[in-house]
């Protein structure tokens, strides 16, 4: 099933009065949808809209602010508030090139700046919100945030020629200068800022050509690299209020329990404690600094009420979700042709286990409430919600509330939540002074909201020569969506995150039956989106399972895929390029060395992974090399692509060598990185990041690296030992329990990796 493919982009004139439609991948639903109301959102902009007068008195009533983007000043300053957040994946990078390139200033020109809570003005196309998740911000701003550039460069284009009486067209503008060639004449751009701030909004304006792109496509330092490097960046746990007091929080272990009561008289009695505080579920400590907080809550006698999951166990789920694949109804996605009658039957179930987001910085919220103003400063990947979750909690209005986005720690979908800024609100409400609450990496694992576990069944039917004729799928867990966004779910119900790169292959199967079954955790088990949402997940079980088709048709995993793509040449491409790039088939391998290949089209991008892994006897797993390739489309700045598929793959290996949350007497056990570990950085492969280039409209970065990472291990695992992985995270004694089973690999895969033991 060959996907669509763009059309090249070229230099063009963009009708303002249009919107662009934006392919959907990923978390990116393509609903314009706003939380609770069922209100259609308006995204983003590149001309003037309704609430753009009040965001720039707001802002201090610059000279220039063509839209919500761009602030230029008298004096010549640049200011570009982002859409979209930063939280590592240098989107601040990305889209103040988009931005730059048209405008006609450099990037040291000028200064980045998160931007309020507004849906309005800040919506994500793809997402219908204020929203920073699912691999998005660059597909869905890509065409607009260039438009935005080159509103702003055409008005102060105009105002500067109207200054001179020539024609807009005879003008240039170069590093904030607009520039008359045969006059000599130049004008920076705070010069003309106010008159152009007068001018009515043109209807059409030209976009460069790629071709004369100055910035874009460039590898070019981040622009929040110098402050990160000398400390100076500011993350919501650096914030400091005058008169603020730090809170250290325990909520409740146990899902759906309350708290009962507290004995605090030893707490109370510390150095710099302050005050106890208590809300239904939770108890926080208030001290002069952390240390104090967090000495006083361990010193408190709490006596919890766990609840009717007092005694939920990780197996209990595990069960309760195994029956509701077996039995439940289930809701079919996607369905072409039919089940042949004749052929060979493949039929394989995998599991995949719940996760927790465990981001550098734990979950924090600094508030001060009065009776008549709240400010919250946090760092979010849904600024807007923040605010409608604090009006609805303080009583306040919209316009009595200020959210300070800050930089963030880390989010992969934990911050699209709400819970800890909701928690710290109804805290704040009972004192008089600004109070930070901190959640400790103990508190904030232990009450993620994990992402799904999965209980998936896969088969399919071969024909004569091996390749797949009809294929299943049929995958059963928790929906975030239907809490989350209801408003966007599909037909019957259907969660489209949950079948997220199932439905669409890269390969070409003429028939196929793909199924969802909704299962909901016990209450107050709360499921979230984690990074990569539902490729993550399903590319672990089609590429694993495309593996085990090839290994049943006795075939090379390479030649397999290969023999399937011939219709779809962008992800041929890629695989022949890995393929070429690792040595497939090449020098001999040591014993239990292998590779294994794994191929996706997560997030509007294409993706081709190879790992190469070593497998000792005593089972232990070591990475010697991975290479990656990439399509894309245009590369904004490669320099953060190819940091964001190392930085992914490393997340996803992560998790799929260590990551597990377990449940035991209702509560997580994991609660620090000794117990939910990473790699370290002596555990790491040499990774090498191949990008073929062309002018396909970008697709998705952040995510694509950790959505390919499980399933080219798994590959590589079985390739070494012949044990197929079945489960997530890797079970080092199965492979000690059957070390014997590298003798039961097919000679033509041995051979196609080259290992000397063949």
């Amino acid at each position: 099933m060959k996907p669509k493919t763009g059309k090249p982009q070229t230099a063009e004139q963009i009708d303002l009065n249009r919107r662009h439609a934006i392919q959907s991948g990923g978390l990116a639903i393509a609903f314009l949808w706003l939380g609770g109301s069922g209100i259609a959102s308006a995204a983003i902009n590149a001309r003037k809209q309704p609430g753009d007068a009040a965001a720039a008195l707001a802002d201090g009533n610059p000279a220039f602010a063509p839209n919500a983007f761009i602030r230029i000043g008298i004096d010549g300053t640049v200011r570009l508030v982002m859409p979209t957040v930063e939280m590592g994946q240098a989107i601040y990078t990305g889209s103040s090139m988009l931005l730059a390139e048209e405008l006609g200033v450099g990037m040291d020109q000028i200064t980045v700046e998160h931007s309020p809570p507004s849906d309005d003005l800040y919506g994500m196309p793809l997402l219908g919100g204020q929203i920073t998740g699912g691999s998005t911000s660059t597909r869905g701003t890509w065409q607009v945030l260039r438009e935005a550039g080159a509103v702003a460069r055409t008005l102060l284009v105009a105002a500067a020629a109207a200054q001179w009486h020539v024609d807009p067209s005879t003008c240039t503008v170069d590093r904030g200068m607009v520039h008359h060639t045969p006059s000599g004449r130049s004008v920076g751009f705070g010069a003309v800022a106010s008159a152009a701030g007068q001018l009515p909004m043109p209807d059409k304006v030209q976009l460069k050509d790629p071709k004369d792109f100055q910035l874009i496509g460039k590898p070019l330092r981040r622009v929040d690299s110098a402050d990160k490097v000398k400390g100076a960046t500011q993350f919501g746990l650096d914030v400091r209020v005058p008169g603020m007091k730090i809170a250290v929080v325990k909520a409740c272990p146990t899902f759906d329990g309350k708290l009962a009561s507290v004995d605090d008289k030893a707490a109370r009695a510390l150095p710099g404690v302050v005050d106890v505080i208590r809300i239904g579920d939770a108890v926080a400590v208030v001290g002069e600094h952390f240390w104090a907080a967090k000495q006083g809550l361990e010193a408190l006698g709490i006596t919890w009420d766990r609840g009717e999951n007092a005694n939920l166990t990780t197996q209990q789920l595990r069960d309760a979700l195994a029956e509701s694949a077996l039995n439940g109804k289930s809701i079919v996605a996607r369905e072409v042709g039919s089940r042949p009658a004749d052929g060979k039957a493949v039929e394989s179930v995998y599991q995949l286990p719940m996760l927790a987001h465990a981001t550098m910085e734990p979950l924090n919220a600094t508030v001060f409430v009065t009776s008549d103003k709240c400010e919250i400063w946090l760092g979010t990947q849904v600024p807007a919600r923040v605010l409608d979750a604090a009006a609805k909690i303080t009583g306040l209005s919209k316009d009595k509330i200020i959210v300070h986005n800050q930089y963030l720690g880390g989010g992969f979908g934990r911050r699209l939540e709400t819970d800890s800024v909701e928690q710290a609100l109804a805290l704040a409400k009972q004192v008089s002074y600004p109070l930070k609450v901190v959640w400790t990496r103990e508190e904030d694992i232990r009450h993620d909201r994990v992402r799904p576990m999965y209980h998936d069944r896969i088969s399919a039917v071969l024909d004569a020569n091996g390749r797949p004729a009809w294929y299943g799928y049929r995958t059963s867990g928790g929906t975030v969506l239907g809490r989350w966004a209801p408003m966007a779910m599909g037909k019957d119900g259907l969660d489209s995150d949950a079948v997220e790169c199932v439905v669409e292959v890269p390969y070409e199967i003429p028939n196929l039956k793909v199924e969802w079954i909704r299962h909901d955790m016990p209450p107050g088990l709360i499921v979230g989106w984690w990074r990569g949402v539902g490729s993550t997940h399903n590319l672990f079980v089609v590429e694993s399972f495309m593996d085990e088709l090839a290994h049943h048709a006795g075939k090379d995993p390479l030649e397999y895929r290969r023999a399937l793509l011939q219709k779809n040449p962008r992800s041929l491409a890629l695989l022949n390029l890995a393929a070429e790039k690792i040595g497939w088939g090449g020098q001999p391998l040591p014993a239990r060395v292998g590779r294994g290949i794994a191929l996706g089209e997560p997030f509007g991008s294409r993706v081709c992974a190879i790992v190469e892994t070593e497998v000792t006897a005593q089972g232990e797993i070591r990475l010697r090399r991975a290479v990656v390739t990439l399509d894309c489309g245009i590369a904004v700045n490669p320099s953060s692509i190819e940091a964001q598929i190392q930085g992914g793959l490393l997340f996803g290996l992560s998790a799929a060598l260590y990551s597990e949350i377990t449940i035991k007497d209702g509560a997580i056990e994991q609660g620090n990185f000794n117990d939910y570990r990473n790699l370290r950085i002596n555990e790491t492969p040499l990774i090498e990041v191949h990008r073929i280039e062309n002018n396909e409209a970008p697709g998705g970065l952040g995510e694509v690296g950790t959505a390919i990472a499980a399933p080219a291990l798994a590959n590589a695992i079985f390739a070494a030992t012949g044990v197929r992985l079945y489960k997530l995270p890797v079970d080092r004694d199965l492979l000690v329990q059957n070390a014997n089973a590298l003798k039961s690999v097919v000679s033509a895969t041995v051979a196609s990796q080259g290992r000397d033991d063949a």
